[in-house]
Formats: C-alpha cells, structure tokens, sequence
C-alpha cells in the first residue's frame, strides 16, 4: 500500500506487543507518604540552611555535619521527585542518602532513637510500594 492509498490512521503501528502500556498511576497512600516526604525534607532543609537555628539546637553537632545534612536533604527532595515520576532510582537514592544522614546523626550525637527513624521510613515506604499487588508503586517504577 502507497501512502496515498493509506486511510485515516493507517501511518500508526498497528501491533504494540509486549510494549503496550497502561497509564501509569500512583495509589493514594503512595501519594500522601511522598507529599509527606516533600514537606519533612523541605522543612529540614529550611531548618539546615538556617545553620544558627540548628547549632542553638544542637550545640553539640560538629560544625561539618550541618552542610553534609543540607545537602542530602536536597538529595532526598530530588529522590522524592524522582519517585513522584515513578523512577526507581528515586528509592535507591534515598536509601543511600538514608544510611548516610543515619551516620551522620549518629555521629553528631543524635540520640540512637531519633537516628533510626530514617531507616524505619524507607521500610515502611518499600512497604508503601508494595502496596497494590500486581498494579503496586513497585512494579510501576521505572
């Protein structure tokens, strides 16, 4: 068939194959764990920037470990949208930049029970993920 002879359409691939998608769409909970994490992350990173805030704070805390914080919650905010537009490396850039803050906290003096809150939200966010069966944020991650 010529081009002329085309119909309407015709120019389209008519067989996808495996490569048909459907739209992909993050559940609520997924949703509502992300914007929570955009505001935890911004708010830190407010409160890191205002470096006088943190050291009346914490007058223990080295003075290197305020910009190190600064940046990885940069980091996290950058991960966070990075999951907001389904990309898994989103997850595993928050899970360095946890461990990370996790041996910076640590090593500052935070107490072990603030500490680990960090690595008890990205349990709980791969729990999120999880969260849907076959259509979970998961699978759905590029």
């Amino acid at each position: 068939m010529t081009t002329s002879e085309q119909g309407p359409g015709d120019d389209c691939p008519q067989d996808y194959g495996d490569k048909m998608t459907e739209e992909k769409k993050r559940h609520g909970c997924l949703t509502a764990w992300l914007v929570s994490g955009l505001f935890i992350n911004s708010s830190a990173l407010l409160a890191y920037a205002e470096k006088g805030f943190v050291m009346e704070a914490l007058p223990d805390m080295p003075g290197w470990a305020v910009p190190m914080l600064t940046l990885l919650a940069l980091f996290n905010l950058v991960c966070t949208v990075g999951l907001f537009k389904l990309k898994k490396w989103g997850f595993y850039g928050g899970c360095v930049s946890c461990g990370l803050i996790f041996v910076v906290n640590l090593s500052s003096g935070i107490p072990m029970a603030v500490a680990v809150s960090g690595p008890v939200g990205i349990i709980l966010l791969y729990g999120v993920l999880q969260i849907g069966g076959d259509k979970s944020g998961w699978t759905q991650l590029d």
